[in-house]
C-alpha cells in the first residue's frame, strides 16, 4: 500500500482502514442441530406428538414481547407482506418523521425461508422423528438508533432454534467516536471523503478490532428473545456468536473527483487485464500450485455510483470500486474462514500446543480476519502502483540499455527483446510474489531437461538483474525480490511486448 500512496501522494489526502458491513449470527448450540432438540423437549417433558403447539407456544411468547416493547416505548410494530421490501428504507423514513435521536426506531415483522425443524412419519418404526429442514417462519427486525454504532438492526427468527442475526457498520461506529474526539470529516452513505485528521481517525478504527463483542451481542439478545434469561427455566445457555460476514475496506481519500476520475479507468484496466489468477490468488494469501483446485473469476459491473472490479477465490472476494466521486475503496469479504490459518492453542499428542490451526467462524478470531483482510487489501493496492506513472517509458528503459561498468562489467538489458522478456515474465509470476524467488525456481521453468549446466547461467543472469537493481536478495537466505525500480521496468517492457501495432499507432 505504502508504494500506491507514495506514487500518488500529490492526490491523496488520506487513508482508513476498517470494518465496514460486519454481518454475526447467534446460534442456540443446545437445540440447533436434531439430537440437541430432542434432549430439551424431553426435559421439558414435551411429547413429539405436542411438539406442533409447544413451539407455537414460544413463538407466540417471542411477538408478544415485541409487540409490548414496541407499545411502552411508543414505536411502531408493523408487518410487512413482502420480504423484498426495504426494511433499512422504511427505518430512515420511520427514523426521519419522528426524529428519533437514540433508541428503538421500529420493529418489522415478515415471513422468510429459514432453517428449522418439522415432524415426519418414520415409515420403518411407524414413529415420529424430528427432521432438520427448510422452511419459512415469521421473522422480527428490531431497527435501533444505537449510540456507539447508529443505524444498526437485530433480526430473530420466533420459531425454533431462534437463530439470531445483528448487523452494524463499522464506520458508522467510527463517526460516533469521532464526534466525540472532535475530529471533523465529512461523511456520505458509508463513507468517508474527508478527515481532518486521519492518522488519528485510524487509531480510534484499530480500536473496533480489538473490541470484545460478546457483552454487546448478549445484551442484544436478551432485549429481543424472553427465552434465553436463566429465570425461565428452559436452560438454554446463551448464544454462541459467530461471523457470518465480514467486510473489511481500505479507503483511499482523493482530493476531489476529477483526480480520482482520471486515474480509475487505468486502474480499472489494469485490474481486469493483468491480474490473472495468481496474482488474484496471492492477494488472498492462496497457494498457486497444484494443492490448489478451487475457482478463481474476475467480473466487472457497471452500478449506478460507478464501475465495479470484483475478484473471487472460491467463497472469499476482493474487490475495487470508487465511493462517491473521490475514495478508491479496496474491500476484502471473508466467507469461509477455513480457507486462512491462524496461531493459536491446539491439541498435538494430547498436549496444548501453539500451532498454526484453521480460522474459526467464532467472535474469537475477529482480529485475526482483520490482519488477514488489511494485508491483502495492501498487497492489491501495491500491486496497482505501477499504473498511472507520469514517468516517459523510454526514462525507465534508457536506464537498463546502458552497460553498467565498474569493478566487474554487466552487459545492457535488452527489455523487449524474447530472451529478457521471458525472464521478465517468469520473475514477474505471481507465485513468486509472496516469499520471493530462487535459482533452482527460475532452473525449473526456463531449463527443467538440464538444470545442473543451467545453474551458473541462471545464476549470471540474477547477478545481472542485481547489478541493475532490479532485484535484491533476502538476506541470509537464497530468495530473491523484486525492487520497486523492477516491477516498472520489467512491467513496462512487457507492455510493449503485448498490444498489437496498430494500437500502438493509434
Amino acid at each position: 500500500m505504502k508504494r500506491f500512496l507514495e506514487r500518488h501522494s500529490n492526490r491523496i489526502t488520506g487513508t482508513l482502514s476498517g470494518f465496514d458491513r460486519v454481518l454475526f449470527r447467534g446460534t442456540l448450540r443446545s437445540i440447533v442441530h436434531v439430537k440437541g432438540l430432542e434432549i430439551f423437549l424431553y426435559s421439558q417433558h414435551v411429547l413429539f406428538k405436542d411438539f406442533g403447539r409447544y413451539a407455537e407456544g414460544l413463538s407466540q411468547r417471542i411477538i408478544e414481547q415485541a409487540k409490548s416493547t414496541a407499545s411502552k416505548l411508543g414505536r411502531p410494530y408493523q408487518y410487512l407482506w413482502s420480504s423484498k421490501a426495504s426494511k433499512e428504507e422504511l427505518a430512515l423514513e420511520i427514523m426521519e418523521r419522528d426524529g428519533i435521536k437514540q433508541g428503538l426506531i421500529a420493529v418489522f415483522a415478515c415471513v422468510e425461508p429459514c432453517q428449522s425443524f418439522d415432524l415426519r412419519k418414520d415409515a420403518a418404526t411407524k414413529h415420529l422423528k424430528l427432521i432438520s429442514t427448510e422452511r419459512k417462519c415469521l421473522h422480527l427486525y428490531f431497527y435501533y438508533l444505537d449510540r456507539e454504532f447508529g443505524l444498526m438492526h437485530v433480526r430473530l427468527q420466533t420459531w425454533l432454534p431462534f437463530s439470531i442475526q445483528v448487523c452494524l457498520n463499522g464506520r458508522e461506529w467510527l463517526a460516533k467516536q469521532m464526534d466525540r474526539a472532535g475530529i471533523t470529516y465529512t461523511q456520505r452513505d458509508n463513507c468517508f471523503t474527508h478527515i481532518s485528521d486521519a492518522p488519528r481517525a485510524q487509531k480510534l478504527m484499530d480500536r473496533l478490532t480489538a473490541r470484545n463483542w460478546r457483552p454487546f451481542l448478549d445484551a442484544l439478545a436478551q432485549k429481543v428473545n424472553p427465552w434465553i434469561h436463566p429465570r425461565t427455566g428452559l436452560d438454554l445457555h446463551g448464544y454462541y456468536w459467530s461471523v457470518r460476514q465480514m467486510e473489511y475496506a481500505t479507503d483511499v481519500m482523493f482530493c476531489s473527483s476529477a483526480s480520482l476520475a482520471e486515474l480509475y479507468p487505468l486502474l480499472l484496466r489494469h485490474a481486469m487485464f493483468q491480474f490473472g489468477s495468481e496474482e488474484v490468488m496471492r492477494f488472498l494469501q492462496r497457494r498457486t500450485d497444484k494443492r490448489f483446485s478451487g475457482e478463481v473469476s474476475s467480473d466487472l459491473q457497471r452500478r449506478v455510483e460507478g464501475i465495479r472490479v470484483k475478484h473471487r477465490v472460491e467463497e472469499n472476494s476482493i474487490k475495487m470500486y470508487d465511493k462517491q466521486g473521490s475514495v478508491l475503496r479496496i474491500e476484502t469479504t471473508i466467507n469461509n474462514p477455513k480457507r486462512f490459518k491462524v496461531r493459536r492453542e491446539g491439541r498435538r499428542a494430547g498436549k496444548l500446543v501453539m500451532r498454526w490451526m484453521d480460522l474459526r467462524r467464532g467472535i474469537a478470531d475477529c482480529r485475526r480476519r482483520a490482519e488477514l483482510s488489511a494485508a491483502a487489501n495492501a498487497r492489491y493496492l501495491d500491486a496497482l502502483a505501477v499504473v498511472g506513472l507520469e514517468i516517459p517509458s523510454y526514462r525507465l528503459l534508457d536506464r537498463v540499455s546502458r552497460q553498467i561498468r565498474g569493478k566487474r562489467h554487466y552487459r545492457a538489458l535488452r527489455p523487449i527483446s524474447p530472451e529478457d522478456a521471458s525472464l521478465f515474465q517468469l520473475i514477474l509470476h505471481g507465485e513468486h510474489s509472496l516469499q520471493g524467488f530462487r535459482n533452482r525456481d527460475l532452473r525449473q521453468a526456463l531449463e527443467p531437461s538440464n538444470q545442473k549446466s543451467s545453474s551458473a547461467r541462471i545464476s549470471r543472469l540474477l547477478a545481472l538483474l542485481r547489478a541493475h537493481k532490479l532485484i535484491y536478495k533476502v538476506f541470509k537466505t537464497n530468495y530473491y525480490r523484486i525492487t520497486r525500480k523492477g516491477h516498472q521496468v520489467m512491467a513496462t517492457a512487457l507492455k510493449f511486448r503485448q498490444p498489437d501495432l496498430a494500437l500502438l499507432a493509434a
